[in-house]
């Protein structure tokens, strides 16, 4: 049998071009984002899965849902969540950085650029424009632990979205794999968006907006996923190395 390749992590972005690269022009090993045949199915799916987050499944006439399916145990994945921040490999940070106010996760901003300020004092001017931050992440919703009677195992993050990037919703979310839908990994991490273009909730009915945007936010994301896949992966491998290597010693 051939020699397995040996799992590694992400390669550091280093500056805005990598960030442009990585996350942007390089096409997603696996491909994320559900798809579905008609308008019905698409409705169906939605209503299922923002059930679970209490959300109205008509609130958002955009919504975007990606899956990646992840070698790890599902509490493992979720611990991969929690960690966030501006450091991420995971995350186009030099571009959108991650900034924990406060250093929690119940709020973050994401600024555009890491800028905190307008350039040449222009903050007063140039506050209409919601670029800084580019958006706010506000918990609604952490489900940290299952609940007993949850087949799924089901983990997440919900956050109310404000700001310059146009989202009203944004759900880091991680379950069981469900056999009857084809799943196989033990994770099943998604990450699901409900568009909010600056209160116009019926955007979707300006096709070449909607779909320039969502095309730049389904490559972005699909790399995000990927990445997370990939550093999730080798952290337990290396885990379970350095495991192996110490039971040498009893």
């Amino acid at each position: 049998m051939p020699k397995q390749k040996p799992i590694v992590p992400p390669s550091n972005s280093r500056n805005f071009l990598t960030d442009i690269w990585y996350f942007l022009l390089k096409k997603p090993k696996i491909k994320t984002l559900i798809k579905f045949r008609t308008k019905e199915q698409r409705q169906n799916y939605n209503e299922r899965i923002l059930q679970r987050f209490g959300i109205e499944s008509d609130e958002y006439s955009v919504l975007n849902i990606h899956q990646i399916g992840v070698n790890t145990p599902v509490s493992y994945m979720f611990n991969e969540l929690l960690r966030w921040d501006g450091d991420s490999t995971c995350w186009p940070n030099h571009i959108a950085k991650v900034d924990r106010v406060d250093n929690q996760l119940e709020d973050i901003r994401i600024l555009l650029f890491g800028k905190t300020r307008h350039p040449l004092g222009l903050d007063h001017i140039l506050k209409w424009t919601n670029l800084i931050p580019l958006f706010r992440l506000k918990d609604r919703n952490f489900k940290k632990n299952p609940d007993g009677f949850d087949f799924d195992n089901a983990r997440y993050l919900l956050y109310d979205c404000s700001g310059g990037y146009p989202i009203g919703f944004f759900v880091m979310y991680v379950r069981s794999p469900i056999a009857d839908m084809g799943e196989v990994c033990p994770s099943q991490l998604f990450f699901i968006v409900g568009f909010n273009f600056y209160g116009k909730k019926n955007f979707d009915r300006i096709r070449f907006i909607h779909k320039i945007w969502q095309g730049i936010h389904n490559r972005v994301t699909a790399n995000v996923l990927n990445r997370m896949k990939q550093l999730g992966e080798w952290r337990l491998e290396h885990m379970r190395e350095k495991y192996q290597d110490s039971s040498k010693y009893f």
